[in-house]
């Protein structure tokens, strides 16, 4: 059989339970890395991305909570950047611990990505996508006062401040992964979306937004050319009418299936949805790749068949 290059990209409960503090996240990442080595059976190329939204949250109130004229706080690029170091970190360091108590002689390297975004993207005059801790109405208010940011009730599960998402172009960083991959390391890329940047005079710069993490994972399976990409999530399935008396959990689909689900307004725009218009766009972009939703628990079952399968036509 055939190796396969996959991007599998990791949803925000592979790394934080309810506990944020740093032995919680690392215990999480440890337990993820364990299912993520089974992957690289077979000699498989594998490239992992990760979310980042609480983490840069929280980064971000206390970067807030310790501004001063002497000690300023960092812009929001910096931190995603921040985020992707420290998670990157743990990534590695837990993967290889797993890895060598596995006898698998491969190394990981995690690599600071930036991604490049148009300066003219709507999602600039509308913020809308969510980070950092729930919040209470009450607790928001007394926020938005402080920090003068808009927040949105998310999901149903309280307030969260609200940034712009603009769309992923490019992966600047994107023939240094490739070099990577070809040379037997796994790398760990694209961390929290990436640090958004955009061209300009003088090269490339930061800007102040987030972007969605399933987006720029699609755009790196696209321009690495992977077999599969790999969204997990806090489901086993993609399903319609989810939670409702007729719901129907889907195992095989057809993207012309999914755009006709699209319409009917079967996935949540803050969660369901840009996972299934990252999956879309892989699979109509790439020669022959499939994508694959599915949950963490489930990753070590795909080959088995787990997971919502999205192919072309």
């Amino acid at each position: 059989m055939k190796n396969k290059r996959i991007v599998v990209a990791l949803g925000g409960n592979a790394i934080l339970t309810d506990d944020a503090s740093e032995k919680s996240q690392k215990a999480a990442i440890r337990s993820t890395c364990e299912k993520l080595a089974r992957l690289t059976s077979g000699g498989n190329e594998l490239i992992i991305s990760h979310g980042n939204g609480p983490q840069v949250g929280n980064l971000l109130l206390q970067q807030q909570a310790a501004d001063s004229p002497k000690n300023p706080a960092m812009s929001l690029d910096t931190c995603v950047a921040m985020t992707q170091g420290s998670i990157g970190y743990w990534l590695q360091s837990e993967m290889s611990k797993v890895l060598y108590e596995n006898g698998i002689n491969r190394t990981v390297v995690s690599l600071v990505t930036q991604v490049s975004v148009d300066a003219n993207d709507a999602a600039f005059s509308n913020p809308a996508k969510p980070i950092g801790p729930f919040l209470t109405k009450e607790e928001a208010e007394i926020a938005s006062d402080k920090d003068s940011c808009i927040y949105k009730e998310d999901s149903g599960r309280g307030y969260r401040k609200v940034v712009a998402s603009p769309k992923p172009l490019g992966i600047i960083e994107c023939d240094a992964v490739i070099k990577l991959i070809e040379n037997d390391i796994i790398t760990i890329s694209c961390g929290g979306g990436g640090v958004p940047v955009i061209l300009t005079e003088k090269g490339y710069e930061g800007v102040e937004a987030v972007i969605d993490k399933d987006l720029a994972s699609q755009k790196l399976a696209e321009l690495v050319e992977a077999d599969e990409l790999i969204i997990l999530t806090g489901v086993d399935n993609v399903y319609i009418n989810f939670n409702k008396s007729n719901q129907e959990k889907l195992t095989k689909v057809t993207v012309s299936e999914l755009r006709k689900y699209i319409t009917e307004e079967q996935f949540a725009n803050g969660s369901m949805l840009p996972k299934i218009e990252a999956a879309i766009a892989f699979v109509e972009r790439s020669k022959s790749g499939v994508a694959i939703i599915t949950s963490l628990e489930k990753l070590g079952e795909i080959d088995e068949g787990a997971g919502t399968v999205i192919t072309r036509d």
